[in-house]
């Protein structure tokens, strides 16, 4: 892997859900991993029906480098990835598997959508 392929900066967010003052479930998102050098590429794109409105869905490849934190792909099955795009926008990415390529310790391969539930 080369160093010029991961360009791009993410967070890593883990999901957090408290109960407010009156026992309803508050779900926030907290910072797990800051400015992780990543690679981003899209992978598939798709249209969805659902309660009358048509809803699109774009499923990415994130490839950053090995970290002992990355290991374990049923905690980064919970998470989310931020990228801040630049001109204000800011892209949210659903992590689903986390794959550590030829079990090297060298690189995560990270299966992502975009689009569905971005909160």
């Amino acid at each position: 892997m080369r160093a010029g392929d991961l360009r791009r900066r993410i967070t890593l967010q883990r999901r957090l859900v408290t109960r407010d003052t009156f026992g309803q479930q508050q779900t926030s998102w907290i910072d797990w991993l800051a400015a992780v050098p990543a690679d981003i590429q899209p992978l598939t794109g798709r249209e969805l029906l659902a309660a009358q409105a048509v809803n699109s869905e774009t499923t990415h490849e994130i490839t950053v480098r090995y970290h002992p934190r990355l290991a374990n792909p049923v905690e980064v099955a919970g998470m989310r990835a931020v990228y801040a795009a630049g001109n204000g926008v800011v892209r949210f990415f659903n992590l689903l598997a986390a794959m550590n390529v030829d079990e090297r310790n060298r690189q995560i391969v990270i299966k992502a959508s975009e689009g569905l539930h971005n909160q």
